[in-house]
């Protein structure tokens, strides 16, 4: 910076007789008002090679947003969101209040495979068979008991339970599929089987298919159809839980009743008393008959996996009888059972044996322990009973019996009793 004039200048006298510069004090350090200043113009300095660079400046004459705005279209938004979420939610709420407008809607899809009726689906046998089962009415002195029963031939003959037409006066009625009616007149009635044969007069009646009990095996799929608690036309679907379950059954005062039964788990109530028991195929392997309960006699029993049909090898028999005879035969092995030794587990003695039975035939003698018939285990009397009225008059049984220590076989020849 310059310090002052240069030399040889001229100086002039300020007050007092100084020397001083020809401007005022503070000339001295101003070159832009010191003449004797020499004339220069400085410029800043470049910045160094790599440097950063200079950080921006915003115009301050630049238009700036306006937070006005900004607070004003975001509420605005928000706004219009909420209203089209808050109708839609209540149209939503209207349709399925059923205030909504009728809404069309596409036709149903083909059902899948799986979901189509064949005719050997369950679905399918229940089908086939609901026409031919029928409600069984019967007027007795107490009331009017109901049970179910099956049409067996195109005339009109159905098979049902004994005990459902039992104690009746004459008056019955059947109730068809399609909620129709007719009367219906006992034909005959067998106790000790609990097989009874009703008749109506029809015409173009659909009768069942029969099968053939004994060869059932345990596992197979099977339906109970019938009228359960006056429930028409309902269907059970269950399994063969065991076969040849002999049962000893009957009402106080009435005759006792021995089954060689089919046991299944189909759900059976009463009501189920005279329908059929059918298999995979639609076919009647049984009659439902007799159910096991928890309760007490006298009190109103319910099902519990536990239902009994009477083979319909041996109910066909007997419906054959009764329609050819008017009453049905009743298969004997000639025999009483009873003495020591009864239902010990482990065989079943014979007390007397008829000199001209078929188990004297055979030569069975009255104390011989039978163990086995047709290798079916005795245990009971209940057991032979039961079993040998399964078979149809006439036919050849195996019998594995004890005689004091030795264990021998015979073959016994059944036959029909003489009442």
């Amino acid at each position: 910076m310059p310090g002052g004039p240069p030399a040889g200048a001229p100086t002039a006298l300020g007050a007092g007789g100084d020397a001083t510069s020809p401007w005022w004090s503070d000339a001295l350090a101003d070159p832009w008002r010191d003449p004797y200043a020499p004339t220069a113009v400085l410029l800043p300095a470049p910045p160094p090679s790599g440097s950063a660079e200079p950080e921006p400046v915003t115009d301050p004459d630049a238009p700036r947003p306006s937070h006005l705005r900004q607070a004003l279209v975001i509420p605005l938004v928000a706004a219009l969101l909420a209203g089209a979420l808050g109708g839609a939610l209540g149209y939503a709420f209207a349709v399925r209040a059923g205030a909504g407008a009728a809404v069309t809607l596409g036709a149903p899809a083909p059902a899948p495979a799986l979901a189509q009726r064949k005719p050997e689906s369950l679905a399918g046998v229940a089908e086939r068979v609901l026409p031919s089962v029928v409600t069984v009415r019967v007027t007795s002195l107490g009331g009017t008991s109901e049970g179910s029963g099956f049409i067996a031939s195109a005339d009109g003959h159905v098979i049902t339970n004994d005990h459902v037409v039992s104690g009746g006066v004459g008056k019955a009625s059947v109730i068809f599929n399609d909620g129709s009616s007719a009367p219906a007149t006992v034909v005959g009635q067998d106790p000790e089987s609990d097989i009874a044969v009703i008749k109506v007069s029809r015409r173009g009646l659909k009768p069942v298919e029969f099968g053939d009990s004994d060869a059932l095996a345990v596992g197979d799929p099977v339906l109970a159809i019938g009228s359960p608690l006056s429930l028409a036309n309902t269907v059970t679907a269950g399994i063969v839980s065991a076969l040849d379950r002999t049962m000893q059954a009957g009402e106080p005062g009435g005759p006792t009743r021995y089954y060689a039964a089919i046991q299944t788990d189909a759900a059976v109530n009463h009501g189920n008393s005279g329908g059929p028991l059918v298999d995979g195929a639609g076919r009647v392997v049984g009659v439902n008959s007799t159910i096991k309960s928890l309760v007490a006699d006298g009190q109103e029993a319910g099902n519990i996996g536990l239902a009994f049909a009477i083979p319909i090898n041996q109910a066909k028999r007997i419906t054959q009888d009764i329609i050819g005879t008017g009453r049905a035969r009743r298969t004997v092995i000639g025999a009483q059972v009873g003495g020591p030794g009864v239902g010990s587990g482990d065989g079943v003695r014979l007390a007397a044996v008829e000199p001209s039975g078929p188990a004297a035939g055979a030569g069975l003698r009255a104390g011989d322990v039978i163990l086995r018939l047709n290798g079916r285990p005795m245990s009971e009397p209940t057991d032979l009973i039961a079993l040998v009225r399964k078979f149809a008059p006439g036919s050849v049984v195996t019998v594995e019996y004890r005689r004091g220590s030795s264990k021998q076989n015979a073959s016994v020849t059944l036959a029909a009793d003489a009442k």
